[in-house]
């Protein structure tokens, strides 16, 4: 039986958390004083690179003064907009956030410059919008996805003194590694005269035809998104179908199935973790193309990590997706009161 305090409390609550509620909502959605207003919070963001200076799109969402993340997206080449589960989650959590898509990705400008897309010029562009978006040590969160994890990690490197946590989803911090646990682990898995011609296919370079892409959706359904292609969530295929592949094909290769003959093929920072001194956040699907126990150890190897692993594939954020934002937010909540361990 519930003591009279405990009732009384309850009954308080219920009294006083409408208004709190709408005093939260309130400050959530003050704009006094943000520039970004009348465009309902986008802004093209001037970047300069070694072939001139493209404008690259931002969007804010929310207003929180101590917690400010900024989403990487995957890819390379994709887009911000396979983050949008963040609306169910992240407003309700008082939490400010900015969708970006990177220089070449659907909503920013894509010129025709091979020579940029290279991830020191990626690293670079995260500082540049950074900077233009008015983020700092006292509220700058990096979350990345995939590739983004990637970036983010070599943003953590060079420019770890801007940040106040760091989020690596669903990335190995070693392409080698990477590909020995897609040979070794899932390829096995697959039907192996599916997976023949699907290297024959690469051997011959016929990405673009239809049938590679058919005998990829197996796999992808295992280890991308663990539900059917034709109920995949339409932000994911939205982005997906905006995917670049003049950037993601020389830097990822021509599927998920590891990354050949590309130029982050032989990418590894394994050795660097430990110089890696902000909060972060790994986060690993159970069925990730990424294999889980090299994310712990990246959790376990940089200086204040913690490791989340999700029931889910590569695309976590979806197919398991309340395990994902609840330690997402948590961890964000905790850094941001000085209760991270």
């Amino acid at each position: 039986m519930k003591t009279f305090a405990a009732l009384f409390t309850a009954a308080l609550m219920l009294f006083v958390s409408p208004a709190a509620l709408s005093a939260n909502a309130t400050r959530y959605f003050d704009n006094s004083g943000r520039t970004d207003v009348l465009s309902g919070g986008v802004r093209m963001i001037p970047v300069t690179t070694p072939k001139g200076t493209f404008k690259v799109w931002a969007k804010r969402v929310g207003n929180n003064p101590t917690i400010k993340v900024l989403l990487l997206h995957g890819g390379p080449g994709a887009t911000h907009e396979y983050f949008e589960a963040a609306d169910s989650y992240f407003p309700g959590a008082s939490i400010e956030y900015y969708y970006y898509d990177q220089l070449g990705s659907a909503y920013s400008e894509q010129p025709d410059q091979p020579a940029l897309w290279e991830l020191p010029r990626f690293v670079e562009e995260v500082e540049q919008v950074r900077k233009a978006l008015g983020l700092n040590k006292d509220n700058f969160y990096l979350l990345g996805h995939s590739w983004g994890g990637i970036l983010a990690a070599e943003y953590a490197l060079k420019y770890g003194q801007n940040l106040k946590g760091m989020i690596i989803s669903n990335m190995m911090m070693s392409i080698p590694a990477y590909n020995v646990y897609a040979e070794k682990v899932l390829m096995p898995q697959m039907n192996q005269k599916a997976l023949a011609e699907i290297l024959k296919m690469e051997k011959a370079g016929k990405y673009e035809d239809p049938r590679y892409e058919e005998l990829l959706v197996p796999y992808y359904e295992a280890h991308i998104l663990r539900m059917p292609m034709d109920k995949w969530p339409e932000p994911v295929v939205r982005s997906f179908a905006r995917m670049n592949k003049k950037i993601y094909v020389p830097m990822q290769g021509p599927s998920e199935m590891g990354s050949h003959n590309s130029k982050l093929e032989h990418w590894d920072r394994v050795a660097d973790l430990p110089k890696i001194a902000v909060p972060t956040l790994v986060i690993a699907g159970k069925y990730d193309t990424m294999d889980p126990a090299h994310m712990k150890m990246v959790s376990q190897k940089v200086q204040h990590g913690r490791y989340l692993l999700t029931n889910g594939g590569h695309m976590d954020m979806y197919d398991d997706q309340k395990v994902y934002f609840d330690g997402l937010i948590k961890f964000l909540k905790d850094v941001d009161s000085g209760n991270f361990k």
